[in-house]
């Protein structure tokens, strides 16, 4: 926003960097989830992933058409605890949608175009449908979020 709380082009493209930035996280930290888990739970890890890299793509994209150099993926990622099980897989993939979950969010707050704002509301709603089911996997309850993307508590 500007100094007097206008949105502009500027906050919007800061924040789409700041979600490009969250999906290549989410790209690397799927094959950690994959690695954990059994044969039979890859079609679900493939799906996610592709979801998150077909997001990416797009945005960078974006970026690019507005003349602005898309955020580099980083050669790797810290993760937020050890994935020694299916169940801490989960929770790692559970970490991750929630993670792009609040980018959009932000993105949501900052948008300029309603064409930004569409994208942002459907990749929100996609990341709490895959954050859904991993919650279930993981073991916790509840498995929905009542506003995904914000703080819970």
């Amino acid at each position: 926003m500007t100094d007097d709380g206008v949105r502009d082009e500027g906050t919007e493209t800061t924040a789409l960097r700041e979600a490009l930035a969250a999906e290549h996280a989410a790209v690397w930290g799927y094959g950690t989830v994959g690695a954990a888990l059994t044969a039979g739970s890859r079609p679900q890890v493939s799906a996610a992933e592709n979801a998150h890299r077909d997001v990416r793509d797009r945005l960078a994209e974006l970026l690019q058409q507005r003349g602005d150099d898309p955020v580099p993926a980083e050669a790797g990622y810290a993760l937020p605890f050890p994935v020694l099980s299916a169940v801490d897989a989960a929770a790692l993939a559970v970490v991750l949608e929630d993670g792009v979950a609040a980018a959009w969010v932000r993105v949501l707050d900052q948008a300029v175009q309603s064409t930004v704002r569409r994208m942002a509301v459907d990749e929100l709603a996609g990341a709490e449908v895959r954050a859904v089911g991993w919650r279930g996997a993981a073991v916790r309850t509840p498995v929905t979020t009542p506003f995904p993307g914000l703080p819970q508590g």
